[in-house]
């Protein structure tokens, strides 16, 4: 599960961890009363940002610095009138429902650097899955695409595994500090940080938790050595440990999410969405994942990963077939079940009935696009035997014979 900014926010300030003032709002009429509310008449500089689960907001011109009310609410009307395109996001781009508005923060420069830049790092806790334990990882290249940084130069990424029962201990937050060129006052700051982070990932069953950028600000009179500060955060969590975090689950924000996951949650089934054309509906994720290797192998592209589990009943296969198909971008569906417990007449009934039951977006029934079954296991020859009689009212169903044979048959009945 994601979180947005300025959920994320909420939970590193109540770990501790020093984050600007800000609020969300979800209509224009609140910017400028939002603006006023962060802001003090010495510092007018604040935020606005995009509340969406993709990246490139940036770029894409979704976050804008203010200095009044009135720019305010003007950057949180284009905001919210407009569709978010980035790379990060579908073609259509994203609808943007809620905005961060937070106090701007002036970023001490960093010395020898280029112009402009600010003492800015990365910073988060994540699983190391070769290691099979928690890591931390920063890099001195903070507020940018740390998968490029990784990419290109990968030793500008410091990692520091979590002991399995101490976690993060002081001497490794103190000396990633160091590394990352941290000075005086500021390491013990730094790793404190690193310490509440680490926590905080562990405490909160986390997959990541991410500082980007954690900034060093410049000096005041309240803070004449500056602060070490987080000004944006990022947070995924294990939805199989969900259960035991109840304020995290209040935190879901469904519009965020593709209705047709959602909907397989409810149903038992697993579902991903992908970029294709050709809906796999298929018994077990590992016969899914071959299913998508060899429709990509014949030339096709699958429009998602869908394992309706051991059973394959016919509800579920009804169920499957809506959800599916209510990607307008399919146009042929490859059916792969393999009859282990389940007999295949059984199944190759319920596939069937359910293609027979499916209701089109026009009220009517039946299959409209190429649909292509395999079959195997016991009782294969009865269950292969039924779908041929069925293609007579069904006349998009084509049986196959072997898995080869369904991906060729449903690539080339979608061209």
């Amino acid at each position: 599960m994601k979180i947005h900014e300025y959920q994320a926010r909420e939970l590193l300030s109540g770990a501790g961890i020093p984050v600007p003032a800000g609020q969300m709002i979800s209509s224009v009429e609140e910017a400028a009363a939002t603006y006023k509310a962060v802001t003090s008449p010495g510092s007018p500089l604040a935020v606005v940002k995009a509340q969406v689960h993709a990246g490139g907001r940036g770029k894409a011109g979704f976050v804008k610095l203010v200095k009044s009310a009135a720019e305010a609410e003007d950057a949180a009307r284009f905001m919210l009138t407009h569709r978010m395109h980035s790379p990060q996001t579908p073609p259509e781009g994203l609808e943007v429902r809620k905005l961060l508005i937070a106090a701007g923060v002036d970023i001490m420069p960093r010395a020898g650097g280029a112009k402009g830049a600010g003492e800015e790092f990365y910073l988060a806790v994540t699983l190391d899955r070769a290691n099979r334990r928690p890591v931390l990882i920063a890099s001195r290249e903070g507020g940018v695409e740390i998968e490029k940084i990784a990419h290109e130069r990968p030793e500008a990424i410091i990692k520091a595994p979590l002991h399995p029962v101490a976690g993060l201990e002081p001497h490794q937050g103190r000396e990633v500090a160091c590394r990352l060129g941290f000075k005086g006052k500021h390491i013990l700051a730094a790793a404190d940080v690193m310490s509440r982070l680490a926590k905080l990932y562990l405490a909160r069953d986390c997959s990541l938790a991410e500082i980007n950028p954690l900034v060093i600000t410049n000096p005041t009179t309240e803070h004449p050595d500056g602060r070490v500060m987080a000004i944006d955060a990022k947070f995924n969590f294990d939805d199989n440990a969900l259960f035991r975090h109840k304020d995290l689950q209040a935190m879901f924000d469904p519009t965020e999410e593709n209705p047709g996951e959602l909907r397989a949650q409810r149903f038992g089934l697993s579902y991903i969405a992908l970029d294709g054309n050709i809906g796999c509906l298929v018994n077990g994720a590992g016969l899914a994942m071959a299913t998508m290797d060899i429709v990509k192998l014949h030339g096709g592209s699958p429009a998602n990963f869908l394992d309706v589990g051991g059973s394959a009943s016919e509800e579920a296969v009804t169920e499957a077939f809506s959800i599916i198909l209510s990607d307008p971008r399919v146009k042929g569906v490859m059916v792969n079940i393999f009859g282990g417990i389940m007999r295949c007449d059984v199944i190759a009934q319920g596939v069937v009935n359910a293609a027979r039951k499916h209701k089109n977006t026009d009220g009517s029934t039946g299959f409209r696009v190429p649909l292509v079954v395999r079959l195997e296991g016991t009782n294969v020859e009865s269950g292969r035997d039924l779908l041929r009689r069925a293609a007579a009212d069904l006349p998009t169903l084509q049986p196959a014979t072997d898995l080869a044979d369904a991906a060729v048959k449903v690539c080339r009945a979608v061209g």
